[in-house]
């Protein structure tokens, strides 16, 4: 999407000339002191087709049909956590309205194909997919991955993002890279944001697998990472858990488009699970367990 921005935004590429309309402008209003009074009981509301957010201390958003994103800020709000509201959840729900699937992973590109990591919160998500990186493969997208279905097929197509991950740097040290060469994410002191611009796809890409990390329980440690195919039915499950900001769904009244969308890809996606040990640091012994799973497939396919 090409977006008209009135605040900077410097994870993402400038497009340089003359652009005739947007596919997305991002509105920002003077400060006020009083933007939690649109609220009461929650950080959430859809009013009047208007999806609106409310992170304390920090903006008030409004999304309105998948196209314009307004951002009220408080009076001296730091600009990076606008950012990183604005480029997360507001995007989530901006992609929804849109009918675009977003799920929560990252995304890598592996001969021309696209495979989303989806994992929970600690998994391994960000690390796996800078592993891929380090051995030569683009990232596609990390943290909110676009997935758009084809109108008469399961066929699915992923967009790309912006080039930029965040990395604990725990994880930067194993990948071998310096933190210090990195700006901290606000008020995350050991997390960074990570830019990726050489290894970047910048073009969409087809569908082709989704792969969920599980780290194994350290009270049943597993000596090497196991990888299996789930069913149709288990896939579906993992598509659903892993959809991004799905709680968010109801206020949305997509509850019944989601099911759809993840039943379509279910149907004609392969999903696997991908368990990796506990301790130690696994990242490149599981980036070729994924390339050993894709190269077998293209065997089976010709």
């Amino acid at each position: 999407m090409n977006i008209g921005s009135e605040i900077v935004l410097p994870e993402a590429y400038e497009i340089h000339g003359i652009i005739s309309e947007f596919d997305v402008e991002i509105e920002l209003n003077p400060p006020l002191e009083d933007c939690q009074d649109q609220f009461t009981t929650a950080n959430y509301r859809f009013d009047n087709g208007r999806f609106l957010f409310h992170v304390p201390e920090t903006a008030f958003y409004s999304i309105t049909s998948g196209a314009h994103i307004t951002v009220t800020p408080y009076p001296g709000a730091d600009e990076a956590k606008i950012r990183l509201f604005l480029l997360g959840t507001c995007m989530g729900v901006l992609l929804m309205q849109r009918g675009i699937l977003p799920l929560h992973g990252s995304a890598v590109v592996i001969d021309g194909k696209v495979y989303a990591i989806v994992g929970e919160s600690g998994a391994g998500k960000s690390t796996l997919a800078a592993a891929f990186v380090r051995s030569g493969y683009p990232l596609m997208t990390d943290d909110v991955i676009a997935v758009s279905l084809s109108n008469d097929s399961a066929a699915a197509t992923v967009y790309p993002s912006y080039p930029q991950q965040k990395l604990w740097e725990e994880s930067i040290e194993q990948l071998g890279m310096l933190s210090h060469n990195y700006s901290s994410i606000y008020q995350r002191v050991n997390k960074y944001a990570v830019p990726i611009r050489s290894q970047f796809c910048r073009e969409p890409l087809p569908l082709a697998g989704v792969v969920e990390l599980i780290k194994a329980s350290e009270s049943e440690p597993e000596p090497e990472p196991s990888l299996k195919a789930y069913n149709r039915l288990e896939g579906l499950h993992v598509l659903n858990v892993h959809t991004y900001r799905s709680s968010l769904l109801h206020l949305l009244n997509l509850q019944q488009w989601q099911f759809q969308s993840i039943s379509r890809l279910a149907s004609g996606l392969p999903v696997y699970q991908l368990r990796r040990p506990a301790d130690g640091f696994s990242a490149f012994g599981l980036v070729d367990q994924i390339v050993s799973l894709t190269n077998k497939r293209e065997v089976v396919i010709s």
